[in-house]
């Protein structure tokens, strides 16, 4: 076994190093403003998630990682390194974003910036509608710190001075004037209380004059003084708190899944906290205020982040859709139909004759769409068996899953309803297909169900057929739109035999790792791509030609990447797309010199899997569900399967040639683990996603033509 000291970077400071990628986008002023301000706004949610998720057990472990890191050394590496990278977005927001939008004529102002209309209109929405919905929470012996939403934004508020009076007042109603009147006055301590700013309305709220905005908070504390009546507010400041929001279900012991679950994720509101982001706290907390919100959030300094500007960027989401602003986007490029299934023959004729590969978002998602509509239509379909992990809000796959159901059709659905985030969602899916007569599996204990296989089983004038949809993508026709993903279509019988053989692992009693085609995780898909990096060493170490091209959204599993550097020492030319995490090093000297490895960030987010090796002359090409990383590999249900198909083995080749040519929006790894845009001096610009949506375009062309 390799030494492992200096061979690996840290996967928590790899995803940071991804999410500089996706704030270099923000920063990059020959994208369209709208665009820029879009990856800020995903650059915070992506430290959200981060916090969220990925942080929490760092503080509950003890063990050092792979590159010999603690977590208190991880913890403290991520604080720093998080902490300027919220510097470097608040000076994109405020220094580059904000005043480029002001030369657009889209205004933020503060309350001491309005006009009078403005003022006016911004008073009145207070009084009439916002004072109706805030709750000020005062702090003492008997109303103790509030339990605060997750992810939401509050105003700590403290009144009264360090030593000074306030007044505290005893009071009876006076009959004859019909008001309180004041019996005695006398003076208190200081005084605390929070007020959460309301997420039921916009938080950027539209003043009158074109395109001027305030902020929700900045209404409120405008107004801070109706609040607390008779009292004086000295000191304010604005906070969030992150929350723990990782699900922990013992699903051994648990009788109803579904239950557990509900339970879970309403708890998650309520995870210890992980991150409090607060503005100018020097300045807007007193030394008390500070002490009492760190030891009531159970604050160290590790979760401790001050904000130089308006919180939750997550906001301008939301606020940079406004159709209003499209001449500041990207121009909207349609996806084209697939030239292989003509709109007026049928699609099991047409994937009788051959295989078919869609690449989205470049051909649009309707083709998986009508695969399960007509096959819940056909007289001849028997039967539908479908994976389901993240889906939309509103699905034509659930509806033609249902309208098979309701025609007789035997419809199995496998809907993983520990996707995380996606959890909710899927429970009412689930029961809504249990009313309609689908039979709903929730996935197998312990494992969460990854794959994207449909199966289609028809009766056909020479015996039963089977008809494949395998994808590396959900059945979500939305972020088919945003995602890149490709899609197989196949009849072919061994692909049959493997799919059914899932569905039976999955639904049924049944353990097997006698698969024709397929490689399936946990039990057998490790060992193959194993192999498959093994065979190119013995090609290699024979003096043949050896090559390894991979795309995945994360590589950071220490066999795979220690099984990619003995190629690498070997000879193999190996070269990988790997848009996020990355833990291993590309270029170490006797160690990868062979590898490089690149990454993408475009206006799609590059989500497909694809894997191959060899070179053109025995090239063998994978489509999977599965990146690289110990939960794919180890606790899901995942599926490697192979394109057959020579002239589709090309076709996915020369996608993946044509990603790492692209000298616009790629960036290459370098030795200390840092990104870099490659030189294009002398060179023409190749931006991918745009050169696969004219490729896509110009064949499409070409059907159409005749």
């Amino acid at each position: 076994m390799m030494e492992q000291t200096g061979l690996f970077f840290n996967r928590e400071q790899s995803w940071l190093e991804f999410n500089e990628r996706v704030l270099e986008e923000a920063q990059d002023k020959t994208n369209p403003l709208i665009e820029r301000l879009k990856f800020l706004a995903i650059s915070a949610s992506n430290l959200d998630e981060f916090f969220m998720v990925r942080v929490p057990p760092l503080w509950h472990g003890e063990r050092p990682d792979v590159t010999g890191l603690t977590p208190a050394a991880q913890l403290s590496a991520i604080h720093k390194r998080v902490s300027v990278m919220l510097a470097k977005q608040y000076n994109c927001f405020t220094r580059s974003l904000l005043p480029a939008m002001e030369k657009e004529g889209i205004t933020l102002l503060t309350y001491q910036q309005l006009d009078e209309k403005q003022r006016n209109c911004v008073d009145t929405y207070f009084h009439e509608e916002l004072y109706q919905i805030l709750t000020p929470m005062a702090i003492d012996q008997s109303r103790p710190f509030p339990t605060l939403n997750n992810r939401t934004v509050n105003l700590f508020i403290e009144l009264g001075r360090d030593g000074a009076a306030i007044p505290v007042r005893t009071v009876e109603w006076d009959d004859e004037d019909g008001r309180w009147r004041i019996l005695e006055e006398r003076t208190g301590g200081l005084r605390y209380a929070v007020v959460q700013v309301p997420t039921i309305v916009p938080r950027i709220y539209t003043l009158p004059g074109h395109h001027r905005y305030i902020l929700l908070e900045e209404i409120i504390l405008a107004h801070i003084d109706r609040l607390f009546l008779g009292y004086e507010v000295t000191h304010t400041a604005l906070f969030r708190v992150t929350r723990n929001s990782d699900l922990s279900i013992d699903e051994e012991v648990a009788d109803d899944l579904l239950l557990e679950l509900a339970r879970s994720i309403r708890d998650r509101r309520w995870g210890d906290p992980v991150r409090v982001e607060i503005v100018n706290a020097k300045k807007g907390l007193s030394k008390a205020a500070m002490e009492l919100l760190v030891k009531t959030l159970g604050l160290t300094p590790e979760k401790i982040f001050e904000i130089n500007g308006p919180l939750d960027l997550t906001a301008w989401m939301p606020f940079a859709q406004n159709p209003d602003f499209a001449y500041l986007r990207n121009t909207p490029i349609s996806p084209k139909p697939s030239p292989d299934f003509p709109a007026d023959e049928c699609m099991f004729d047409v994937i009788k004759k051959r295989d078919v590969l869609v690449h989205h978002p470049y051909m649009n998602f309707d083709c998986v769409v009508r695969f399960v509509q007509e096959a819940a239509n056909d007289e001849r379909v028997l039967a539908i068996k479908q994976t389901l992990y993240r889906i939309s809000g509103k699905s034509p796959i659930i509806d033609a899953l249902i309208q098979a159901a309701e025609n007789g059709k035997q419809v199995t659905v496998l809907l993983e309803v520990k996707a995380r985030f996606d959890e909710e969602n899927n429970i009412n899916w689930a029961r809504h297909l249990v009313k309609t007569g689908v039979h709903v599996v929730y996935g197998l204990i312990g494992l969460k169900t990854h794959c994207k296989c449909c199966l289609v089983v028809r009766r056909e004038d020479d015996g039963i057929r089977r008809y494949m949809h395998l994808s590396t993508g959900n059945y979500n026709e939305s972020t088919a739109r945003l995602y890149t993903d490709t899609g197989f279509f196949t009849c072919r019988e061994t692909f049959g035999q493997d799919a059914s053989m899932l569905f039976n692992v999955l639904t049924g009693y049944t353990k097997t790792t006698e698969w024709q085609k397929f490689a399936v995780a946990p039990s057998t898909l490790r060992s193959a791509l194993l192999r498959l990096i093994e065979n190119e060493i013995a090609h290699a170490e024979a003096g043949s030609p050896a090559e390894i091209m991979a795309k995945m959204n994360a590589l950071t599993d220490i066999e795979m990447i220690q099984a990619l550097y003995r190629a690498s020492q070997a000879g193999v030319r190996i070269r990988l797309l790997v848009r996020g995490m990355c833990c291993l090093r590309a270029r170490s000297p006797g160690i990868s010199d062979n590898i490089t490895v690149s990454s993408i960030v475009d206006r799609y987010l590059e989500h497909n899997r694809l894997y191959i090796f060899g070179p053109a002359q025995r090239r063998r090409a994978f489509l999977s569900s599965a990146d690289w990383m110990p939960r794919n590999l180890d606790r899901r249900v995942e599926v490697l399967f192979p394109i057959e198909d020579p002239d589709l083995q090309e076709e996915l080749a020369e996608q993946l040639e044509l990603s790492l040519s692209d000298n616009v929006k790629r960036r290459e790894m370098q030795p200390d683990g840092t990104y870099a845009k490659p030189s294009r001096r002398g060179k023409p610009a190749v931006q991918s996603q745009l050169e696969h949506h004219r490729r896509t375009a110009d064949k499409h062309k070409k059907v159409a033509e005749g």
